[in-house]
């Protein structure tokens, strides 16, 4: 947060914007292996006082002090999990096609929506979502709730939770790679350069980025640059 001050607080008045102290709040993120100062109960941005915030909802995804997203998860299965009890009460007056497209946009867009920030997220969190989604396969299906999901995602075409996630990072790399657009995520963007001529030479791999902890290398380049984005788009509003 200290990184990113000084830029947040020129992105004002280089605009002519005012900062809202009612509807503004801070929150400051680190990984499990750093400290978070939180005596701290407000801090000046842009000669504002803002109130120091346990957790920010940014373009509807709650952001929390260690990027856990236990929260945002919470709040999509919550919700999710009630359009799946509307549509059980309705399933038996509905045809499979009108119920996979009632199941498709309320619950699997919801799921879908803001997913790629969940990369590197304990399992236990990811589950939490794919037990949303067996919930739903199991109404569409009109079976047991006991019923093994994994072969009733088959037969719907649909993607568990987390290859869902691992699907929309390969193809946003694939059209950053090949369009070279947008910009600021083909800059982030290396393609690995080999000093000897090794098998994996001719295979397109990207450059890792050096991280000091493990904690930091279970998240890639995507999760940075999409909380970014969503801080500066929470500046804008």
């Amino acid at each position: 947060m200290c990184r990113r001050r000084p830029t947040v607080v020129g992105l004002y008045p280089q605009n002519g914007l005012q900062i809202n102290s009612d509807k503004s709040e801070v929150v400051g993120t680190a990984n499990q292996l750093c400290v978070i100062d939180s005596s701290a109960s407000s801090v000046s941005v842009a000669s504002v006082d803002l109130p120091v915030a346990e957790d920010m909802k940014v373009l509807d995804v709650v952001i929390d002090r260690r990027l856990t997203f236990h929260k945002h998860v919470s709040m999509v299965a919550r919700l999710c999990n009630y359009q799946s009890q509307a549509i059980r009460h309705i399933r038996h007056l509905l045809t499979m096609e009108l119920a996979q497209t009632l199941a498709c946009s309320p619950i699997l867009s919801r799921i879908d929506y803001c997913n790629a920030v969940l990369h590197g997220t304990p399992t236990g969190t990811i589950q939490k979502l794919q037990r949303v989604q067996n919930n739903a396969v199991r109404i569409v299906l009109q079976v047991s709730r006991r019923s093994h999901a994994k072969p009733l995602l088959h037969q719907l075409h649909w993607m568990p939770v987390q290859q869902r996630i691992t699907h929309k990072l390969a193809v946003l790399t694939y059209k950053v790679r090949s369009t070279s657009t947008p910009v600021y995520l083909h800059h982030r963007i290396v393609e690995r350069a080999c000093s000897r001529t090794l098998r994996s030479t001719a295979i397109p791999l990207l450059d890792q980025p050096f991280m000091t902890t493990v904690f930091s290398a279970c998240f890639p380049v995507f999760r940075t640059v999409c909380l970014e984005l969503a801080a500066i788009n929470s500046s804008h509003q």
